[in-house]
């Protein structure tokens, strides 16, 4: 009876160590599947979040805005220089006395008459001709306080993408861990089940194996809604979506 019994225990040993082995490649490559893919270059990434990014437009319109004012301030001068002409065309009546020495006549007519005029005139405003040195040298000022303004809103958001390609990189390796360690829970648990099933174990080690899988579980759904977010934000920035496979990009490198 204690041979059958031995025999019976080693049989079930081996079969759940042969599950567990099994289970251990086939189990976390399917829980992997929502990290199986490779980020972009990080280059790639930035160049692109650079090229969507409404920030950035704003600043280099702002830039062809104060481009456009220094132009206007440069060419302002021509404004005291100007071509002027007029023309009137009108009926004209006409009445004229006439006093002799024994009578008076009048004398009425009517004249039809083009008027025209035509001239070039200079204007030498005492203050645009002072102040012309300053309104150029400020539009300069702020054209080049714009070209700032663009160059610090580029590098600002390039820091950030690096600071998020990162994060989605650790997001993605700590899901892959988990996602292994979870398959493994999960694993364990059927094979703590049929020990328990088969009375091999106790109830307190099926409670304490139950938890731990619990666990695992819970921190895999954890890491892997951390992860999607982070990936999710960073595509919104980028314009386009991370979904190529990693053995896919692999190939086509």
């Amino acid at each position: 009876m204690k041979t059958k019994h031995f025999f019976f225990s080693l049989l079930l040993a081996a079969t759940s160590m042969l599950k567990l082995a099994e289970a251990q490649t086939a189990v976390p490559a399917a829980l992997r599947q929502d990290a199986d893919f490779s980020l972009p270059p990080l280059q790639e990434v930035i160049d692109s979040v650079i090229r969507n990014s409404a920030s950035v437009r704003f600043r280099l319109q702002e830039i062809e805005a104060k481009q456009s004012n220094l132009t206007s301030q440069k060419n302002y001068w021509t404004r005291n220089l100007g071509f002027q002409g007029e023309a009137r065309y009108g009926t004209f009546n006409n009445f004229s006395t006439i006093e002799t020495g024994q009578s008076t006549g009048i004398l009425a007519s009517n004249t039809s008459q083009v008027n025209y005029a035509a001239g070039v005139y200079v204007k030498f405003p005492l203050f645009d001709i002072v102040n012309r040195k300053n309104q150029i040298n400020q539009a300069k000022v702020e054209l080049s306080q714009a070209k700032s303004m663009a160059e610090a809103q580029q590098d600002e958001l390039r820091q950030m993408v690096i600071r998020l390609y990162q994060d989605v990189l650790l997001k993605q390796r700590v899901l892959q861990i988990r996602s292994e360690s979870y398959g493994t829970a999960r694993v364990n648990m059927d094979m703590v089940e049929n020990q328990f099933r088969n009375g091999v174990i106790a109830v307190a080690e099926y409670v304490r194996i139950s938890d731990i899988v619990s666990r695992t579980s819970s921190d895999y759904e954890v890491s892997r809604a951390e992860f999607t977010a982070s990936k999710a934000i960073l595509e919104d920035m980028a314009g386009f979506s991370f979904s190529k496979p990693a053995n896919a990009i692999t190939k086509a490198q």
